[in-house]
């Protein structure tokens, strides 16, 4: 069964079951939506946090490395601030041992009462003052030895020809100052494999500038250790590489003696957080030190962060589903049990069970449909036997009516005899004033509800033809409509009552000018979807308080008799078509009187009448 056919057969005349699918589709996406706002806004909340505690660690490796660098800058500063010291490292690198020995006793002997202190002295007190530092190593360019220092202060003196050794290729290199223990230099002291950092200084003669060799401080990265332990859970891993990639700390231990990875196009300093293959990356970069401090954590450590808040949410949302749409859904199959029963009474009703009836206490709305259904009931049944009661009157009414119909016509076929006999014997007015009244009633015995305003207009030229013969040249008319609105569909006896009216009241039989216009015209001020039929005439008019009382007569709902034919014109039109349908009526003393009739422009064939 495909998803059309399951829509047809449950849910598509079944109001209830779309307002509960609706329903729950709304209240489940909304749930589901807010759910992933807040797991998402969790989870970078947590990302944010670890990341910034990363962060925090690496700045203090960075200030430990920063320290350390200085320290050793401080060291050749002090030296070349020192005029004997400064002359002693130059002379100590560019002369060998044996010489320097000589030079530091001759020295001595020149000045018994100076001040004394070796180039080695002063590199031991440094040591003492930094429990970090592991060696000190003094390199000479001119010599091609390298002269070490350890922490316990031993002093070794290692030839490292050229012819023999790549360590002099090493430090004529470029290189940053911060770096990994470089592995030939780290053979030729002893410290293979030691966790260790390197801090480089090239050593210039305080005299001439010329580079005469390097200092190489190595530290412990103990100290890197302790500053990142001391940040506890802290996730993923902190490491150090220099300038050529070698990393010279790693909180991990497994990097060591090994190239760094690097992303290509990788900034110099990176302050915010960087994705990369599923592992979020932070830098920092130090210029002047020639290191970079990178802080990595893989999106899966990092979710098991938020593992524990994620399931939490969906453990929430999936109840608050349930409980949305559970509740609601019981109260609307509750509603539509009660609608069902609605319906279904309804239907009895429809197969002739006029004495259902909905047993229903509830105040609510449907309680309301089931005590208004019931008491139609009641009204209905009374009805009907109203009716049924009257029913053989009605059959007497009709009988009745088809004898009144069948007078008319007997009186219409008498009329054409008469009207025959006047005109074979040269009466041609009394032949035209009975043709004119035996059309009238013909028209009038038609059974028609409804005819086309041509037609209508005929019957009133026919009225008015006989009051014409009657009175000659006293008395004129005017009809005026133009052919698209003669077929114009209007109800019977609408415009003939307002004509017979003025022949009643408005003639004035002394006068030589009596005139009557019968004007038919489409209304222009509003839609355009009603015309407008005039009747005016030169007759007696009305005074104010007779218009008044005409109007007022108009407006009631009580039949008084008086007005009756204004009064069942107007009626007629506003009850089949509304207000803004009907008479209105002007009317000035010794000037005449106008009367509009409004009718809808509507276009059909004539009725029967039903």
């Amino acid at each position: 069964m495909d998803i059309a056919q399951i829509y047809r057969t449950y849910f598509k005349n079944n109001l209830f079951l779309k307002i509960i699918l609706v329903f729950s589709v709304i209240t489940v996406l909304t749930i589901i939506t807010l759910s992933y706002l807040m797991y998402w806004n969790a989870s970078q909340t947590a990302i944010r946090r670890e990341l910034d505690k990363q962060r925090q660690a690496m700045g203090s490796v960075e200030q430990v490395l920063a320290q350390k660098y200085a320290s050793v800058r401080e060291m050749m500063n002090d030296v070349y601030r020192s005029d004997r010291l400064a002359a002693h490292l130059s002379y100590f690198l560019n002369h060998s041992y044996q010489a320097y020995v000589e030079y530091q006793l001759d020295q001595i002997a020149a000045e018994p009462e100076g001040e004394f202190g070796s180039v080695f002295q002063y590199f031991a007190g440094r040591i003492d003052a930094d429990s970090a530092i592991r060696n000190i190593v003094l390199y000479s360019a001119e010599q091609q030895a390298l002269y070490n220092l350890d922490e316990h202060k031993r002093f070794k003196l290692i030839p490292t020809n050229s012819a023999r050794s790549y360590v002099p290729d090493v430090m004529a290199a470029e290189t940053g100052s911060v770096a990994a223990p470089n592995y030939w230099v780290s053979r030729a002291i002893g410290r293979e494999g030691a966790r260790l950092y390197a801090v480089r200084i090239a050593v210039n003669d305080k005299q001439t500038l010329k580079n005469i060799g390097q200092l190489v401080v190595y530290f412990d990265a103990l100290a890197l250790d302790r500053r990142v332990s001391a940040y506890e859970g802290l996730l993923g891993e902190v490491y150090v590489r220099d300038a050529n990639g070698w990393v010279l700390y790693d909180s991990t231990g497994e990097r060591y003696g090994r190239r760094a990875e690097t992303t290509e196009g990788e900034p110099a300093v990176l302050d915010g957080q960087q994705l990369v293959d599923g592992t979020y990356r932070n830098k920092l970069s130090s210029a002047e030190g020639g290191y970079a401090i990178i802080g990595e954590v893989t999106a899966a450590e990092l979710e098991a962060v938020y593992r524990g808040t994620r399931n939490t949410i969906v453990l929430i949302a999936l109840i608050c589903i349930v409980v949305a749409t559970l509740i609601p859904s019981l109260v609307i199959i509750s509603l539509a049990k009660r609608t069902h029963t609605i319906i279904r009474f309804t239907r009895k009703v429809k197969n002739g069970d006029l004495a259902v009836r909905i047993d229903e206490s509830r105040e609510d709305e449907l309680g309301q449909i089931a005590k208004s259904f019931n008491a139609m009931m009641e009204e209905l049944n009374t009805y009907i036997d109203r009716v049924y009661k009257a029913e053989i009157n009605q059959k007497r009414a009709e009988l009745a009516a088809l004898q009144a119909r069948v007078n008319p016509h007997f009186l219409y076929n008498t009329l054409e005899v008469i009207r025959m006999r006047a005109f074979s014997k040269g009466d041609r007015d009394a032949a035209e004033m009975i043709y004119s009244l035996s059309a009238l009633f013909k028209n009038l015995v038609h059974p028609k509800r409804r005819d086309t305003l041509q037609n209508e207009l005929e019957a009133c030229r026919l009225y008015l033809e006989l009051f014409r013969i009657r009175y000659k040249d006293n008395f004129v008319y005017r009809i005026e409509c133009p052919e698209p609105l003669g077929r114009v569909s209007v109800m019977r006896l609408t415009l003939q009552p307002i004509v017979e009216n003025y022949i009643v009241h408005g003639i004035d039989a002394t006068r030589a000018d009596n005139t009557l216009v019968l004007a038919i015209r489409q209304d222009g001020d509003e839609d355009g979807e009603r015309i407008c039929a005039t009747v005016r005439d030169n007759g007696k008019g009305m005074s104010e308080a007779r218009l008044a009382q005409v109007r007022e007569r108009l407006s009631r709902t009580k039949d008084d008799g008086e007005s009756f034919g204004l009064k069942s014109v107007n009626e007629r039109l506003q009850l089949e078509y509304g207000k803004r349908y009907g008479v209105e009526i002007e009317s000035t003393p010794g000037e005449g009187t106008r009367v509009d009739i409004w009718l809808p422009k509507t276009s059909g064939e004539a009725e029967e009448l039903v």
